[in-house]
């Protein structure tokens, strides 16, 4: 094929990377997703005239990287609490991780052209190829799928295809319409065939548009049951001072003893956000008396941090009516390097202390995936801050809760994008497995969200304050919850060897 452009490389990369900063306008708390979808489109102009693969890498490389620049630019907020100290690490943190996230996009733009031999069946392995490298972004490495394609559509009916698909299965979607669409303009020729080539995709354009913006007549039931909001709204860099402790601690009390509000029943549960309990589990029973008295015979569950032994878990306690704990868990699925250091248990055999969990040096993880029974409630399935952007972590029981509750301390995030995308990806595994979900934050955005996505009940990022909801009613158990990722994965690695193994046939024989 003839290259659509004539440019240098240079003029190559920086388009690709314009296009990539584009596209990420699709993700919160931005949500245009239709400059995402054009963006995409017109990424196969750009990836067909590379001359190598090596070229066609360089510009998944810059594309990717384009991406996840702004999409993850939170990412600097945690070296800002303290700047003195670790502000000069910020923008090497943004630019080295951002880097390293690209690389799984260089290795589909790489392998979709090296396997493809003509441009159709280059821009049929490039999908293929960059599907399963977003599944290698969500798994390999303990996974970081932040930032996947699929988080355009939240808080859009799209959405409601995950309860279906999940978020591989919208993102293979989300990709193959807008590159399909790109590649026929590309070999269209004149006005007529462009317009006729243009066709499909402004069917699915105008249906997405319509199911989007016409009015939602679906109703999620709710239970009887009233949950109580905390939100002590703890600035970072002030909820582990000592002057500042019992200031957010008396807070989160008076929210607990208030009075219902108008129109309200008595709260059935009250739920406070990530270690919102300022010390360690077993010395916190003076805090756990001040608790009970302040929720006057409602259960509460809170975020606290346990030790047992030389080890630290970050976790959540349940303390029933009657001042007793009723159930904990423990965070199993932690941050790389945030929460703990990869390998330095190991490392610790060798002399090299001060990196290990097992002496106390960061977090342990807890067993797994676990419910825990909230009496006449049911059980649900705790998740603490960063477990939720894990659908095979909410997905990873045998038996199924009544609904999700996530604790979470989003001032780690900062005020911008990262609160609003930590919270659509909670939205999304609420669909997925079609429960409600309960989710509470520390700076916020705290959130009551139903089965389909949608936020009953919320309080605002960076506002103190509580708010009583009603607990939406499950759906029934979805396809995506009893099949999870196995299957398009398995389905996708068919497609691709079978795609590979084709084209090295036609290879041989011409």
């Amino acid at each position: 094929m003839t290259p659509l452009f004539r440019w240098s490389l240079r003029w190559h990369l920086a388009l690709a990377f314009l296009l990539g900063a584009l596209a990420a306008l699709g993700l919160a708390p931005v949500g245009w997703w239709p400059v995402t979808v054009m963006a995409f489109a017109a990424i196969p102009a750009i990836f067909l005239s590379a001359q190598s693969a090596r070229q066609a890498g360089f510009i998944g490389w810059a594309f990717g990287f384009g991406w996840f620049l702004p999409a993850l630019v939170w990412i600097v907020e945690p070296f800002l609490v303290d700047i003195a100290t670790h502000g000069w690490m910020a923008p090497f943190v943004l630019v080295l991780f951002s880097g390293g996230m690209a690389l799984f996009w260089t290795a589909a733009f790489w392998a979709g052209f090296r396997i493809g031999q003509t441009s159709l069946t280059r821009i049929i392995a490039l999908v293929l190829a960059l599907s399963l490298a977003e599944f290698g972004r969500a798994y390999l490495l303990t996974g970081f799928p932040w930032a996947g394609v699929a988080q355009i559509w939240v808080n859009t009916n799209v959405a409601r295809l995950l309860a279906w698909i999940g978020p591989h299965g919208l993102a293979l979607l989300t990709m193959s319409v807008p590159f399909g669409t790109g590649y026929a303009l590309i070999m269209a020729k004149g006005t007529r065939s462009r317009l006729l080539a243009l066709l499909p995709a402004v069917i699915i354009f105008g249906g997405v548009l319509s199911a989007n913006y016409a009015s939602d007549d679906q109703t999620s039931p709710v239970t009887d049951a009233t949950i109580r909001l905390i939100q002590p709204n703890a600035p970072q860099h002030q909820k582990w001072h000592p002057d500042y402790i019992p200031v957010f601690f008396r807070r989160s009390i008076d929210f607990t003893a208030a009075a219902p509000q108008p129109g309200q029943p008595q709260p059935d549960l009250i739920v406070w956000p990530e270690t919102s309990i300022p010390m360690v589990f077993h010395a916190a029973d003076p805090a756990f008396d001040v608790i009970v008295d302040a929720a006057r015979g409602t259960p509460v569950v809170a975020g606290i941090q346990r030790i047992v032994g030389e080890r630290l878990y970050n976790s959540l306690v349940y303390l029933d009516g009657e001042g007793n704990v009723g159930a904990s868990y423990d965070k199993h699925h932690l941050v790389p390097f945030g929460e703990y250091i990869p390998l330095g248990d190991t490392a610790s055999r060798f002399g090299w202390h001060g990196l290990a969990s097992g002496e106390g040096d960061g977090f342990s993880a807890g067993p797994g995936p676990q419910l825990i029974s909230l009496g006449p409630l049911g059980k649900a399935l705790p998740l603490i801050c960063y477990e939720a952007v894990f659908p095979q972590d909410v997905g990873g029981t045998h038996e199924r809760p009544e609904f999700l509750l996530l604790i979470t301390n989003d001032a780690w995030f900062g005020n911008y994008s990262g609160p609003y995308q930590h919270l659509a990806q909670a939205q999304m595994r609420a669909v997925e497995q079609g429960l409600p979900m309960i989710r509470v934050a520390n700076t916020g955005i705290s959130a009551m969200i139903d089965p389909l996505g949608r936020i009953t009940s919320s309080l605002p990022l960076g506002k103190a304050g509580y708010v009583d909801a009603r607990l939406p009613a499950p759906l029934p158990p979805t396809l995506y919850s009893k099949t999870g990722d196995l299957p398009l994965f398995l389905l996708l690695l068919a497609a691709t060897l079978g795609f590979v193994g084709l084209q090295h046939r036609r290879r041989m024989i011409s």
